[in-house]
């Protein structure tokens, strides 16, 4: 897109034929005016409404007739760190050290308001343990999950093959939209998303391709009831529907496991402007890493050189 954007800007054409050429290869009015009008929003504004009353998007794809989407991240969110190489007390006790409220647990589904520490015996290793958040929100929750990082780091906290990331993000206002449009987004983007991730996250038994369930059956379901249904009711895919009836959350399986705070707060952000972008939209089938419309430019530099490190 950058090279289309670069022969539009171009051109030797009026502003306003610019402006049209850039709205309709997707870009946002706010991103339109800081290239062409230095930051005139009011002109691209008047552009875009006439073009809306001479119905010039009603045959663009999705991706290009999306009103400007605000993704400042205010959404509820809940991580599940599996780690192994450190005694659940000890790390616990670092942590209360650093002003985290953590308990040790069993086993347990319930969402607590502290971070819990709990055994899972899917890991392999010494001193396994699963890391539990309670409901975080937004930005604060991201500092306080780096806070989190800081100790685990501290604490020579590893990870292995057998561990997984797992973000829960809040669904209580989805509608069955949104829930279709995630899922096919997700499903049409996978190929992409797992050129990032490791080779053992891509398709295995606690994260399975959603290459396998068919847009069309997704498509016809009517509520979220149906959309799980679609899923075989199955909590081991990569999105995981299942999370909704316990927890009101949809749930990102796919990310390896890992203590790395940037990979954290990237894959978060990501998840989140996903659904973001849900609520209004689909990708375009075939959609690449470049053409992402719900990721800032930073973001498709990381995840290009997670690609690369990757390949």
């Amino acid at each position: 897109m950058n090279e289309q954007v670069t022969n539009i800007l171009n051109q030797n054409i009026t502003k306003t034929a610019k402006i049209q050429q850039l709205l309709l290869l997707g870009l946002t009015r706010r991103q339109v005016a800081d290239l062409v009008t230095n930051g005139n929003y009011g002109f691209v504004q008047n552009v875009y409404k006439k073009m809306l009353e001479a119905g010039t998007f009603n045959h663009q794809p999705t991706a290009a007739i999306l009103s400007e989407i605000d993704y400042t991240f205010n959404r509820r969110f809940g991580i599940e760190i599996e780690a192994y190489n450190c005694d659940k007390h000890h790390l616990a006790c670092e942590l209360r050290e650093a002003g985290i409220n953590v308990v040790v647990e069993g086993y347990n589904h319930d969402t607590r308001d502290h971070w819990k520490l709990v055994t899972d015996a899917s890991l392999s290793g010494n001193n396994t343990f699963e890391l539990v958040s309670p409901i975080l929100q937004g930005e604060a929750g991201l500092q306080e999950l780096q806070k989190v990082c800081w100790v685990l780091e501290y604490c020579n906290v590893k990870v292995n093959n057998s561990c997984g990331l797992h973000i829960h993000m809040d669904a209580a206002d989805f509608t069955i939209e949104t829930w279709r449009n995630l899922a096919i987004t997700y499903r049409r983007l996978e190929p992409v998303i797992d050129g990032f991730m490791p080779s053992n996250r891509r398709n295995n038994i606690y994260c399975k391709t959603l290459s396998n369930i068919s847009e069309s059956r997704i498509r016809e379901a009517q509520n979220i009831t149906q959309l799980r249904s679609v899923f075989g009711n199955a909590r081991y895919h990569k999105l995981n529907l299942e999370a909704y009836a316990r927890h009101r959350t949809v749930e990102f399986r796919q990310h390896g496991g890992t203590t790395n705070f940037t990979k954290m707060e990237n894959w978060i952000r990501f998840a989140a402007n996903m659904i973001t972008f849900a609520q209004q939209g689909m990708v375009n089938a075939g959609c690449q890493l470049s053409s992402i419309p719900f990721l800032t430019a930073d973001q498709k530099i990381f995840f290009k050189l997670r690609t690369k490190k990757l390949a």
